[in-house]
């Protein structure tokens, strides 16, 4: 009988890292979780500590298996995913970050943005990145840590100085400095890669100041990018062998592989993301173009819109206001009234994504009165959530000129009863849920599967992939007309 080949992947997000282990039927075996911690320098900074990361990850590797029962020698391949424009620059002898990573939500290029779409910029960055200039992503990040910090510019143009996305991080310290890589969905999120080509722009590197001595090499999104070497939980030489940044690998995990297949994951933001097929589309609706993915010769492309705070905001009512012991807490306390009582909630905590994509923005309640309560806050906050994903589909239908037949969600939130009968009922549209939530975990181990030779194609993820609730729309249209208005209204003052 053949040793079974189990494939561990690697889900390192923004509050916390995911270690799942999967077998050759897609099961998980083991899985850990650990959450660090979040810096807040100054107002609109966010930073995470690159070292305290690659803590989490340690400790997860031995906790999954352990829970798998398993050794690691019994796995065949790693999968990386991970948050994604999230900036780290390190030193290339010694490995050392030079400063904390900036995160994707941080805001603190904001200015320079500013500046460039004021000199005409933005429409050769689209035309040429599919992304537009704001700083959620990482090329003015990684220009203001060649800028602030002492001696860093002269060193990276002295080729001592590695730049990386917290995948690139994840590879480098896997195979202890050997590979510096990322992949083409990561890459087409830094504002430096070009969307043709697939490779670094040497216009867009000039445009933001950055050398191309720092970059990773970039590579497709399952082969062997290294082998682990020097690890406490796993032995030298297992093939590190997938890679797609959180959003792409939930959409492969969510078996999207026909152009026109879409879904959402509600994590700490919401992303939508929709399968174009084998050429990019250009957005006139604020959305991006990106790569999905890239197996072999053949790439994938999709269309994304981003709201940065979906399941932020609840933290936000249990950490920030202390509304909920737990973050699962708030379904119960929003279940308590049947309506918000015209409360309305703009998430805007991080400024507002596509299709607004106004970094200013902030988030604000309106509507109350004397007799709002908790409950109504936390009500309005699930259903300003569903508002946001109501405009990012809204966009997606006009841009890709197709209907979406069916929303296939994941994600934590998308645990949430209440939340995913409102958003079914906002958009008129069916929402499915699958029985694996943790579909960003499965597309990193697939990917690696792939890349490993564990498995052949995605046609067996596509037979491995079982729904386990379809949330179908049950508001009137002349309710629903309400919530929109009320939306667009508080929208335009936040």
């Amino acid at each position: 009988m053949a040793k079974e080949r189990y494939v561990l992947a690697i889900d390192q997000g923004t509050t916390g890292t995911h270690v799942g282990i999967l077998d050759s039927k897609l099961r998980v075996r083991g899985k850990s979780y650990q959450e660090f911690r979040q810096h807040y320098p100054k107002p609109g900074w966010v930073e995470h500590d690159l070292n305290e990361i690659w803590r989490t990850v340690e400790g997860c590797l031995g906790k999954a298996l352990r829970a798998a029962k398993l050794k690691g020698s019994d796995i065949a391949a790693v999968g990386i995913t991970n948050q994604r424009e999230t900036t780290g620059l390190w030193e290339r002898q010694t490995g050392k970050p030079l400063h904390r990573a900036i995160v994707w939500q941080d805001r603190r290029t904001a200015d320079r943005c500013a500046e460039l779409k004021g000199r005409g910029e933005e429409s050769r960055v689209r035309a040429l990145s599919g992304l537009v200039l704001d700083p959620y992503f990482s090329g003015t990040k990684l220009a203001w840590l060649l800028d602030h910090v002492p001696g860093a510019r002269d060193r990276a143009a002295r080729g001592e100085l590695a730049f990386g996305t917290v995948d690139t991080w994840l590879v480098w310290k896997l195979t202890k400095g050997a590979a510096h890589v990322t992949d083409v969905s990561n890459a087409s999120r830094t504002l430096l890669m070009n969307l043709a080509t697939l490779e670094w722009d040497s216009g867009l590197l000039s445009l933001f100041g950055v050398p191309a001595g720092v970059l990773p090499r970039i590579g497709a999104s399952a082969e062997v990018y290294g082998t682990t070497r020097g690890l406490a939980a796993l032995p030298d030489g297992i093939p590190v062998a997938g890679m797609a940044g959180d959003q792409q690998a939930a959409l492969f995990g969510q078996a999207c592989f026909a152009p026109g297949e879409a879904k959402c994951t509600y994590g700490t933001g919401a992303f939508l993301l929709m399968n174009v097929g084998e050429s990019p589309v250009a957005s006139t609706s604020g959305l991006l173009s990106t790569v999905a993915w890239k197996l072999g010769a053949r790439t994938t492309y999709a269309l994304e819109g981003s709201s940065f705070i979906a399941g932020a905001a609840v933290q936000w009512l249990r950490d920030g206001l202390g509304l909920i012991r737990r973050a699962a807490d708030v379904e119960a306390l929003a279940s308590k009234v049947k309506q918000t009582g015209d409360v309305v909630f703009v998430p805007a905590l991080a400024g507002l994504g596509a299709p607004h994509w106004r970094p200013e923005a902030r988030g604000l309640f309106a509507g109350f009165d004397r007799s709002t309560t908790a409950a109504h806050l936390a009500r309005a906050v699930l259903e300003g959530v569903a508002l946001q994903i109501h405009d990012l589909a809204g966009a997606m239908r006009k841009d890709s000129g197709r209907e979406i037949p069916a929303f296939k969600v994941d994600g934590g939130a998308a645990a949430n009863n209440l939340l995913m009968q409102f958003q079914a009922d906002v958009l008129g549209t069916e929402v499915v849920r699958p029985r694996n939530l943790e579909t960003t975990t499965l597309g990193a181990a697939f990917l690696a599967g792939l890349g490993a030779g564990v498995w052949e194609s995605p046609d067996e993820i596509r037979r491995a992939w079982r729904p386990d609730r379809v949330f179908k729309p049950k508001m009137a249209a002349a309710e629903r007309a309400r919530h929109l208005e009320k939306w667009r209204r508080a929208v335009e003052r936040a």
